[in-house]
Order: structure tokens, then sequence, then C-alpha cells
């Protein structure tokens, strides 16, 4: 097994140093070229069309075909890696520490004046803050609330909620909020969401996904398992959501798209679960009202805080260079287009407490901004363990999630596999990796300690 992976490893760096020796060179003549490795959304255009101008020795070049954390250690690994890419979670940040290719620059930023810790939003800070240090620095910050069309509240009589409201509340305005014809089927929904969604429920309901070592899941709690039964009744229950076999027979009617965004800007739903990052796609629909309500919550006023960070190639011949980078996501005028974009919120939150940011001019019709600003203060990082691949716990999780928004299995039954089986990926993690395997072995050691001590 050594062999093989070592082997596919040396394939994967080959391949990198092909493509890298491949690509055209389209650096503009005298300007410094930099790399950053990020998504294709349309936002970065201007995003780094604004750096380059704001810094015209650089010439700033998006690499969206590169994305992906394995990808992105591979090529550094070998010297062909990108001089900046994104970071999306704690356990990205975590590998890419442990790999040796995340640069430290907290003393770099503190000689600038930036005091990270105290100057973005909290929820971010797994992104860029590893055992004490930081690695990078944001790119914005989002937390989800309530979206609904004002035009239908107003047709069917329904007063525009407000904050804050309880699930409970909630179930009572979706209701009157979902439509079927005479034969039953959905002509429109109260309620539209994506399942990814669950980490917000299990917060509000007081659950967890790891212990607070992060040696071991306890996604199948009671309080867990009552958040993700309530998703699931959203749909059978009380009939304000649709279920996989409703949301394909609307698709086949045409006009329905693709996506839980799409479908909202269609008004096939009255009020959706969504970041202010929706405002990206929903402003090019033409003549919706929008509003937007903080979310509700369950027996915790809490929800679900997300974000995307940028980090520096520790082994890039740029680095110093990339670093004017790093201080351009915390520059007014970055923060401020940010804002404007709608990408999100800015990073920094004082940007966020402005006029501009509350009353755009070019439009004036979002009256909702300060909704999303105010959420943050609420906002709590998704939780990482050290111990196992974020990415297999969503697939895990992903899968048996499936089935309960199917109704093919309880809320119960699909967290119990869950957390069985993430605890199996835990195990497996620290038996191939010594480093961790000692760590695990001292905090559990620690665990026990403190649990056979007299009181």
């Amino acid at each position: 097994m050594k062999y093989v992976f070592l082997s596919a490893f040396a394939v994967l760096v080959l391949l990198s140093v092909v493509a890298w020796r491949i690509q055209p060179e389209n650096t503009a003549r005298g300007k410094i070229p930099l790399v950053w490795v990020s998504d294709d959304n349309p936002a970065r255009r201007e995003q780094i069309a604004l750096f380059n101008r704001l810094h015209p020795q650089y010439d700033l070049r998006l690499d969206p075909s590169n994305t992906g954390m394995e990808k992105v250690i591979v090529q550094s690994l070998a010297g062909v890696g990108p001089d900046i890419f994104d970071c999306y979670d704690g356990f990205q940040l975590s590998a890419y520490v442990r790999s040796g290719i995340a640069w430290d620059v907290t003393d770099e930023l503190k000689k600038a004046g930036i005091d990270v810790e105290n100057e973005v939003w909290k929820a971010v800070h797994p992104n860029i803050i590893h055992e004490g240090r930081v690695y990078g620095f944001p790119t914005n910050a989002a937390v989800n609330a309530i979206w609904f069309h004002k035009d239908l509240f107003d047709k069917y009589g329904v007063p525009y909620p407000k904050g804050p409201w309880t699930w409970d509340e909630f179930v009572e305005v979706a209701k009157k909020l979902t439509i079927r014809d005479k034969n039953g089927r959905p002509v429109q929904f109260g309620f539209l969401m994506d399942w990814w969604n669950w980490y917000h429920f299990v917060l509000q309901w007081g659950g967890r996904l790891y212990t607070p070592d992060g040696t071991r899941c306890i996604i199948d709690s009671p309080q867990a398992i009552a958040a993700v039964q309530f998703m699931q009744d959203l749909i059978y229950k009380h009939k304000v959501m649709p279920s996989p076999v409703e949301e394909a027979a609307m698709a086949t009617q045409g006009g329905w798209g693709s996506g839980t965004i799409t479908w909202f800007g269609a008004k096939k739903g009255a009020m959706a679960l969504g970041g202010r990052w929706w405002l990206c796609t929903l402003r090019s629909y033409q003549g919706l009202r929008l509003g937007a309500v903080e979310s509700p919550h369950g027996p915790y006023r809490v929800f679900r805080g997300y974000g995307r960070a940028s980090l520096i190639n520790r082994n890039s011949p740029r680095r110093e260079h990339a670093l004017k980078f790093l201080l351009y996501l915390a520059s007014r005028e970055y923060n401020e287009l940010i804002n404007h974009q709608a990408d999100a919120l800015a990073p920094v939150k004082r940007y966020s407490y402005t006029e501009k940011y509350l009353h755009d001019p070019a439009f004036p019709e979002e009256d909702f901004n300060a909704v999303w600003r105010d959420a943050m203060n609420y906002a709590v990082p998704d939780e990482i363990s050290p111990f196992v691949n974020g990415q297999a716990v969503q697939r895990i999780l992903n899968k048996q999630l499936d089935l309960v928004k199917s109704n093919q299995k309880s809320a119960a039954d699909a967290l119990r596999t869950a957390a069985r089986q993430i605890n199996e990926e835990i195990q497996k993690t620290i038996q191939r990796d010594p480093e961790l395997r000692r760590r695990y072995e001292a905090l559990v050691k620690g665990q026990q300690a403190r649990t056979s001590a007299p009181p």
C-alpha cells in the first residue's frame, strides 16, 4: 500500500509539473505575477481587477482549475503550486499547516497593524487561525437568514415576519403560504432549503458533531436527532417543504430550474433559508420584491457561521509579494467591494457598520442588510476534529441525510449510523498517522483520569 501511495503521489507531481510547464505565459511585461487558486465566481473578476489597479506592479490571475485541497498540497510540495489559495474550513487549514505549505503570517500581519482576532468575524477564525497562529485572512463571512417574497406575502394577506422568532411560529406562517391545486399538487411551497444546512438546526437544538476535544463523534445525541427530525417533519408532517419526489415532479413541469436559489427566484417558494451571497444570483431576476428576516431559532438562538479565506503558499518564491494580497483583503477598498457585490459580508466587521453597507445607493430596494450583520453576532463556526478527514465525514452525513430527506430512514437511525461510521473513520485515521495517534491517546487518557478522579 505504501508503494502504491508513493507511485500515485509521483504521478500527480509529474502531471502537475507538466501542466505548469505548458501553461500559457500571459503575465504582463515588467509585472510580478501572482496566481490565486479560487472558485470561478464571476465576482472574482472585479476583485482581481481592483487589486491590480491598486497595485499596478502586480499581475494577479485566477486559477479555478486547480481548486481542491489535495491538488493544492501536491502541487505546492512539488514547487509548482499557486502563490495564494483558498481555505474553506478548519480541517483544510489543519491539513495545509501539517503538510507544511501554509505560511504563518502572524507576525507579518501584526507588523501591518492588523489585529485579526478582534477585527474579523469570529465565525471565520477556524479558517485562518490554527493553534494560536494566523495563516491567512478571510475573503468573506456568512450566516444564513430567511429570504421571503413580499408580493407572495401580500397576495395571501400574511404579515411580513419579524425576528427573533421560533420555528413553531415559522411553521404556522409557512403553512399559510403553501399552496396546492385541487388535486393536491404543489403550486407553491412555504419554505425551501438545502439539506446541507443540517448543522444550523443541530446547533439550535443544542447538539454537537464531536466532543469538545474531537476524539469522538456524537451526532447521534438526543439533541441532534431532534433537530434532524424537525427537518424531516417540515416535509412529511408539516408539508411546507418539497420532498425529493415533489422536487422532481415540479422540475418536469418546466420553469423550476435547478437548485434552491433558482427555485426561490422563480417564486416556487415563499421563503428560503440562505445567505446574503444569494443576491449574486437573485439580483439577475427582474421584478423581485425581496425581504429578509433573522432565521427562526430552536431552544438556542444561534446560527451556523461560515466563509472563505485565502492562505499563502509557504514554498512560493513570491510569498513576500503575495502578502500584499492579504493586506488587500483587510483594506477598505476590498471590504466595501465585497459588501457592494453581496459576496456575503465583508470579512472586517467594521465595514458592515456603515451607512454605505446598510443602504447601497446602487440597490436602494435592498432594505435588509442589517439582518445579515446582526445575525453574525450569533454565528458559530463549524466544528472540526483533527482526527478525521472532514470530507469523509461530510460524505457519510450526506448519504444518511439523503435517506432522511427521502423518508427512507428516521433521523435517529440515520444519525446513529453516521456516528458509528465517523467514529470508525477516526480510528482508521489515527492508525495511519502516528503523530495523531499520540495526540488522540493523550486526550483519551486525560478524559479517563478526570472521570476516575474522586469528587
